[in-house]
């Protein structure tokens, strides 16, 4: 492609779903390389609801050095959101207004950095412009701490969370093994992951021995088990001394239901809003095994953990958003930017296309193969997997007060064409 020669139309580019600690270095990867090509950049403000607002954000108003920064700062710069758009039959005219506002401002390259929910809205767009007779090419790039698309070796995002919690477990295992005589005797350290295991799996990287922290892995994939929890925890104790236990939010009993279900409540897709497994768990232990314990629940400071994200992931999510711009640019439409593994040992990697449609409501669950016969544990293949995925530091800069130097964008707003709508 002739990068001197200008482009016709412009780009707009979303975030989607629960941010990371790099998805602002994809949102960099994209605007330089829009800049690269001479096409103007729009954002989205908070996602698809400003694109139906019509509330859109001109990225050529923020000098480079801003743009660059966004490489090493956390959160989403032009604000995300949970909200799904229904089937075209459904939701027609959220889908139409959305076609409406692309025509308007001569938006004909579309970004969705997300997930499933968002890949599935950007092949719908990419369908209704085709029927509408309005040539606009839709783009996905992924993002999830949740680690669970299809096709692509592994999701940006995931690897700093990952990084995080195999860091933060051990850690946090050091200060219990400290204590263990006099005081707790069984910490419990929840992580998100729904219905996947991947940040789950991720804690076995604290440690690599039988007595190593996290001496007890909870994974969604399979059935918890509350008698045979309960006896491995007891035999821990009496073995190391401690048992240090990591949990997904998503750990379910034989029957359905969420361990988590007597704190729970439910997000905007409708989907139980999970929390309250690690004292669900801490409390069995105490109610039933006379245990000294303490639970702790990193939430969002996993996926927000800037400072001690992985360089691995930092570069992926570089990657896939340049990429992203590049696959548009060159006329591909439904289609999204993955990481394929070219080998685990050295790692290698490389950035390839896969269509919206193969990966658009699809799950990638943890292996059988990456869990330990028992059930509580990561497995060697886990390992060669997982490991790669957090090498490598990328720490902010800090300024002279210890504090990391973290870039707020202008966010100018593009001047509405269109009269407003309720989205």
């Amino acid at each position: 492609m002739n990068a001197s020669r200008k482009q016709s139309g412009k780009l707009l580019y979303a975030q989607s779903g629960g941010v990371t600690a790099v998805i602002n270095a994809t949102a960099a990867a994209v605007i330089e390389t829009c800049r690269k090509h001479k096409v103007t950049a729009y954002a989205a403000r908070n996602g698809i609801l400003g694109a139906l607002r019509e509330d859109l954000i001109d990225t050529t108003r923020e000098p480079p050095a801003a743009i660059r920064a966004l490489k090493h700062t956390p959160g989403g710069a032009f604000g995300s959101c949970r909200v799904k758009l229904k089937s075209l039959e459904d939701d027609r005219a959220r889908y139409e207004r959305l076609i409406e506002v692309f025509r308007a401002h001569d938006i004909r390259w579309f970004l969705y950095n997300g997930g499933n929910d968002s890949a599935d809205t950007a092949l719908k767009l990419s369908k209704l412009g085709k029927a509408m007779g309005y040539d606009i090419r839709c783009i996905g790039v992924p993002k999830t701490v949740d680690n669970d698309l299809v096709v692509t070796d592994c999701c940006p995002g995931f690897g700093s969370v990952a990084k995080y919690t195999a860091v933060s477990l051990r850690e946090c295992a050091l200060d219990v093994q400290s204590m263990m005589d006099t005081s707790t005797k069984v910490f419990v350290m929840e992580v998100m992951g729904r219905h996947a295991g991947w940040i789950a799996a991720s804690a076995g990287l604290a440690g690599e021995g039988r007595d190593d922290a996290p001496h007890i892995i909870l994974f969604p994939e399979l059935e918890f088990e509350e008698e045979k929890f309960l006896a491995r925890v007891r035999e821990t104790v009496e073995r190391v001394g401690c048992c240090v236990v990591a949990a997904s939010e998503g750990i379910r009993y034989a029957d359905g239901r969420f361990v988590a279900d007597a704190h729970a409540g439910t997000d905007a897709f409708g989907h139980t809003q999970l929390g309250g497994v690690a004292p669900a768990l801490a409390g069995m232990v105490r109610d039933k095994l006379k245990l000294k314990t303490h639970w702790a629940l990193p939430d969002y400071l996993q996926r927000s953990a800037r400072h001690i994200a992985s360089k691995t992931d930092l570069e992926q999510a570089i990657a896939v958003g340049r990429a992203a711009v590049e696959l548009a640019l060159a006329g591909e439409n439904a289609v999204m930017s993955v990481i394929r593994r070219v080998s685990d040992s050295p790692y290698r990697w490389k950035i390839g296309t896969a269509p919206l449609d193969a990966i658009a409501n699809r799950e990638k669950k943890l292996p059988r193969s990456f869990i330990t016969m028992d059930g509580y544990g990561i497995t060697a293949a886990a390992r060669r997997y997982l490991a790669p995925l957090i090498r490598g530091e990328a720490p902010p800069p800090f300024d002279r007060n210890g504090m990391p130097e973290y870039v707020a964008l202008k966010n100018a707003s593009v001047r509405r064409k269109l009269p407003a709508f309720d989205a």
